[in-house]
């Protein structure tokens, strides 16, 4: 099952596994030659990704988590055991609606997940790579925090405190042999951007029909991006070819972004 990747023999952690972006990150990981555990909230949805990985000869370990509490992101830390690669993929969409309309309690639980919950996750896994001198982190983001769309205040506003964060502990961990990243991705084929068209179109008093088009018509290639494509960029800033990579912020977006 394995690649020319370099992950032969190491141990990944992906969080948000079981759907979409996170399942096609572990599943190239672990085609890649690493052991993957995999956490999320949906046990259902992780143990279908270990399936595939495990039907394919590689190894995984399913770990239900909510990463936005901190004991269970111990138990989750504790579980995986020293880790060489960690992707913070998890991340929920929030609401749509005007920022005057958004309740504060739907707000918090967008920063609960997408920012302390990168935050705890590393914060967990962070000693044994220090202890070893060694490790790579990405942080799954987004375009949108780059490129905001109306009603999306939470998610834009979070997903762009990542780039900080990111920055900031490419500084902190760098030397200890650690490097950290941040892939942006742009509209990215799949159920998650689906309830996100339809969102948009219920906020603006539109159809799917209409808004679609404008995603695709806003990006150079013209079209969505893949999850596979996002994975393809995970694998390399996790492999020995991106070691003098660290601090970057990289958009996987057919192009929609360009900064």
């Amino acid at each position: 099952m394995t690649s020319d990747a370099g992950l032969s023999g190491r141990t990944a952690l992906v969080t948000g596994a079981g759907y979409g972006i996170g399942r096609e990150i572990a599943l190239r990981l672990a085609q890649a030659g690493a052991s993957v555990v995999l956490a999320a909230r949906s046990e259902g949805a992780l143990r279908s990704t270990a399936a595939e990985i495990e039907a394919a000869g590689g190894e995984a370990m399913v770990v239900p988590t909510d990463i936005g509490d901190p004991d269970q992101v111990q138990r989750l830390a504790s579980a995986a055991g020293p880790v060489d690669v960690l992707v913070n993929n998890s991340g929920i969409a929030g609401p749509v609606a005007k920022l005057w309309r958004i309740d504060p309690a739907d707000w918090d639980e967008t920063f609960r997940v997408n920012v302390t919950g990168t935050f705890l996750v590393c914060r967990a896994c962070l000693p044994a790579m220090i202890e070893r001198r060694q490790g790579s982190i990405v942080v799954i983001g987004s375009a949108t925090g780059k490129r905001p769309m109306t009603g999306r205040a939470p998610y834009a506003a979070s997903k762009l405190a990542l780039v900080g964060l990111v920055r900031t502990l490419a500084w902190d961990v760098g030397p200890h042999g650690i490097r950290v990243n941040l892939i942006s991705p742009g509209p990215t084929e799949g159920e998650r951007i689906d309830a996100l068209m339809e969102k948009q179109a219920a906020a603006r008093g539109t159809t799917v029909a209409e808004v679609r088009p404008e995603f695709v018509a806003a990006a150079p290639l013209q079209r969505l991006t893949t999850p596979g494509e996002v994975a393809d960029a995970v694998l390399f800033l996790a492999s020995p070819g991106a070691r003098a990579i660290t601090g970057q912020d990289l958009n996987v977006s057919s192009g929609w972004v360009m900064h």
